[in-house]
């Protein structure tokens, strides 16, 4: 159909992967992408570490583990072809005891699994080879993890958009979405737009947005804040690459951990630490209203009831300096609560189910001309145009993962 309008809610790297790739398999259709600030990419594309996932965790056969795959390889080459920094670093899972080990040879075989290549298996003198500054019994080395400038991927994106004909709507809030029939009227301000089909791609609103357009309640968007400490350019040195723990599988958090950026910087984090809004980047950053919704979520009750030791935990190091920066310490010694200054942080958009458990694959949903992504956290970002690819599939009923 050359007369079809779709509109695609979200102006972060994935609801421009999705509206670039609607551009490409439906040359003749309006598409419209519908942003609520003024800048692309400011919460989640903008905000978080700038790791292109290599596909390590995740479980395989999953939606996350085949389409971070998939992204990885289209995000290079999208990367390269746009001169868009991207660079290939490599990553260590360290193992700091040897009680650690069961849980990084599980990661080994799940990465083997998802097809992750030339992974290798170190010891602690492999560790100082790759990292001098690092410590551990063993480390899983996944060379080709890379990092790159999401935020210039995204806007690359938006070029591509507009040059197609697509058009992107800044500052328009999403108040209201109707579903009339096999057609969408999306209010937003003063003004109605009518279309034909709807993505959507809202990050920290996505399931506020998928009620509107008649989706239920489950999962729940719960906000954390992520927080970052940075070291300062003369000790920057002390890491070549990215240096993670082994993460505990009953979280989707992969712990503090040591972060090259493209820019030369490095960036120790994030913690974890409920935010008291959904965009609440600071402690002082609260919305009552918002607040009283996550309380009320009966996931959110018993996530918290499950959880608490670990919440306190979590709020301990966001409070004290030398708390954060002692965990980064644990593998790299020479670290020094002196050596790093404040940096910004991000929230994470986790889906938290009605039973308290927290959802840790993609989840998208179709309701008739609407398409929704509930869920799309980490790797969301480095999957974003193989993300793109399955909605478009869903939308237009083409066999997909």
């Amino acid at each position: 159909m050359t007369d079809r309008r779709i509109a695609v809610v979200g102006g972060g790297i994935l609801g421009l992967a999705v509206a670039r790739r609607l551009t490409q398999v439906l040359p003749g259709a309006q598409i419209t992408v519908l942003e609520k600030e003024q800048d692309l990419a400011t919460h989640q594309t903008g905000r978080n570490s700038g790791v292109v996932h290599a596909g390590l965790y995740y479980q395989p056969g999953s939606l996350k583990a085949q389409l971070c795959r998939r992204g990885v390889g289209m995000l290079k080459e999208f990367c390269a072809e746009h001169s868009v920094p991207y660079q290939e670093v490599g990553k260590l899972v360290v193992a700091l005891h040897r009680d650690e080990l069961g849980r990084l040879g599980d990661i080994a075989d799940r990465a083997e699994l998802n097809g992750v290549p030339d992974l290798r298996m170190v010891d602690g003198g492999g560790i100082t080879d790759i990292e001098p500054h690092a410590v551990g019994v063993a480390a899983l080395h996944s060379p080709h993890t890379a990092i790159v400038d999401f935020v210039a991927a995204a806007e690359a994106m938006a070029s591509e958009i507009l040059a197609a004909g697509g058009i992107v709507r800044r500052g328009f809030c999403v108040r209201s979405v109707e579903r009339a029939g096999e057609r969408v009227r999306i209010a937003g301000g003063h003004e109605q737009l009518e279309f034909d089909q709807l993505i959507v791609c809202a990050g920290l609103h996505s399931d506020i947005v998928a009620r509107l357009a008649g989706d239920g309640d489950d999962p729940r968007i719960i906000p954390f804040r992520g927080e970052y400490y940075r070291l300062r350019d003369d000790r920057a040195s002390l890491v070549k690459g990215l240096i993670y723990p082994v993460p505990d599988p009953r979280y989707p958090f992969l712990g503090v951990h040591l972060t090259r950026r493209f820019d030369g910087r490095v960036d120790l984090g994030p913690n974890a630490v409920l935010a008291l809004a959904r965009e609440g980047y600071r402690w002082r950053d609260v919305r009552a209203g918002e607040v009283r919704e996550i309380l009320a979520w009966p996931g959110f009750r018993a996530l918290a009831r499950r959880h608490w030791r670990t919440g306190v935990k979590e709020l301990a190091g966001s409070l004290s300096k030398r708390l954060f920066v002692r965990e980064a310490r644990r593998y790299v010694p020479a670290l020094s609560h002196r050596d790093v200054v404040p940096a910004p942080a991000g929230v994470r958009a986790q889906a938290v189910a009605r039973d308290g458990s927290l959802v840790d694959d993609f989840r998208i949903n179709r309701l008739g001309p609407v398409v929704a992504i509930r869920n799309a956290p980490s790797s969301g970002a480095t999957s974003s145009l193989a993300i793109a690819e399955h909605v478009c599939d869903q939308l237009l009923d083409r066999r997909g993962p």
